[in-house]
C-alpha cells in the first residue's frame, strides 16, 4: 500500500467521523425535537379538524407531549443501559 493511499484513507475516515458526529448532534438537538413536535401538532390538528373533533386545539397536544416525554425517557434509559455495559 502506498503512502498516498494511506493518506486518502485517513482523510476519508476523518470526513466520515465528522459526518457521524454532526448526525449525532442533530439526533439529540432541541431544534430537531421541537420541529418534530410542532409538525406532529400541525398534522394531528388538521386531521382532527377534518374528522370534526370538538376540541382539536387541545386534543392535538397529546401526541407532541407524548413525543417529548418519550425523548426524555429514552435519554434516561440510554444512560441506564450504558451504565450496565461498562466493564
Amino acid at each position: 500500500m502506498s503512502d498516498k493511499t494511506l493518506e486518502e484513507r485517513i482523510v476519508a475516515i476523518e470526513q466520515r467521523n465528522s459526518t457521524v458526529t454532526l448526525d449525532k448532534q442533530w439526533e439529540t438537538s432541541w431544534i430537531r425535537k421541537i420541529s418534530i413536535g410542532v409538525l406532529t401538532y400541525i398534522v394531528v390538528l388538521v386531521y382532527l379538524f377534518v374528522i370534526g373533533n370538538d376540541k382539536p386545539w387541545i386534543n392535538a397536544t397529546v401526541p407532541p407531549i407524548g413525543f417529548f416525554l418519550s425523548t426524555l425517557a429514552v435519554t434516561w434509559l440510554r444512560g441506564v443501559w450504558e451504565g450496565s455495559k461498562q466493564v
